[in-house]
C-alpha cells in the first residue's frame, strides 16, 4: 500500500472534528506511506465545521456539499474524489479508532479483498461502550431484515469503517443513489453485483453520543432495503 485517502462525513462536527484531526494526523505521521490525504467532506453544517478544516492544514483537504445532502452523498462526495490507492472511511467521532485501519488492511491483503468493512458483530466483546439497548437491538434486527431481503452474508454493515481499493471505490460509488443512512447496504449490494470480494473483520468500538439518525431516518431505512433490490436488480 503505497498511498491513502481517508474521508470523513461530517455535519455540525466543530466540536469532535479537532481532536479526530489531530488523532489522525498523528497517526498518519508514523505511517511510511508515499502520499495520504485526509478529505473533510461538510454537509452543509451550520457551525464551524467547514473553517476549523478549511484552516487545519496537516494535508487535510475540505469538500463542500451543495448544502445538507445526507451522509451517503457526502461519503460518496469523498470517495469520488479521493486521490489515494485506497480509501478509508470513517466516522467523525472515531467511535471505532483510526489505529484499527491495520485490521481492515491485513484482512485485505490477506484475503485477497478489495473492500473491508470494520464489524461490531463478528467479536462483540471489543464493544468497550455500548448503545443503548433500543439502539443495539434495533440494528440487530435492521441486519437481520437486510439479509433477509438483499441476500448480503454481512453481520453488521452499518458500522462507520470501511476500506476500499481505489477502483473499487470508484465502481461502486459512481453506482450509487441513496443519499441518506442506507448507503452502506446499497454500496455492498453494489459491490456483490459486480463480483467485489468484501472481507467483514472485527474492530474495537465505542459508542458515542450526539448520533444524527433520527426515529424517521431510522424507518426509512427499512423501505430502503427494497429500493436498493430495485435500483439494482
Amino acid at each position: 500500500m503505497h498511498s491513502l485517502s481517508i474521508v470523513i462525513p461530517a455535519y455540525n462536527e466543530e466540536q469532535r472534528l479537532p481532536q479526530t484531526l489531530e488523532r489522525i494526523t498523528d497517526w498518519l505521521g508514523g505511517k511510511s506511506w508515499d502520499h495520504t490525504e485526509i478529505l473533510v467532506v461538510d454537509d452543509g453544517s451550520r457551525d464551524k465545521t467547514a473553517k476549523l478544516a478549511e484552516s487545519y492544514g496537516r494535508g487535510v483537504r475540505l469538500l463542500r456539499n451543495p448544502g445538507n445532502r445526507g451522509k451517503g452523498y457526502a461519503v460518496r462526495h469523498g470517495m469520488l474524489e479521493a486521490e489515494g490507492q485506497w480509501v478509508l472511511y470513517t466516522d467523525a467521532d472515531l467511535s471505532a479508532p483510526i489505529e484499527d485501519f491495520d485490521r481492515l488492511c491485513v484482512a485485505a491483503t490477506n484475503g485477497n479483498a478489495q473492500v473491508a468493512i470494520g464489524s461490531r458483530a463478528v467479536d462483540r466483546s471489543l464493544v468497550q461502550v455500548r448503545q443503548a439497548a433500543f439502539r443495539e437491538y434495533s440494528g440487530r434486527f435492521f441486519n437481520l431484515v437486510m439479509r433477509l431481503t438483499t441476500g448480503l452474508p454481512f453481520r453488521d454493515t452499518q458500522c462507520g469503517f470501511k476500506l476500499f481499493r481505489r477502483d473499487a471505490a470508484q465502481a461502486i460509488f459512481s453506482r450509487q443513489k441513496l443519499d441518506g443512512f442506507s448507503f452502506d447496504v446499497e454500496d455492498l449490494y453494489i459491490a456483490k453485483k459486480l463480483r467485489i470480494p468484501v472481507v467483514e473483520v472485527a474492530v474495537r468500538w465505542s459508542n458515542v453520543e450526539g448520533t444524527k439518525v433520527s426515529l424517521a431516518s431510522g424507518l426509512r431505512s427499512f423501505q430502503d432495503l427494497w429500493l436498493i433490490r430495485r435500483l439494482h436488480g
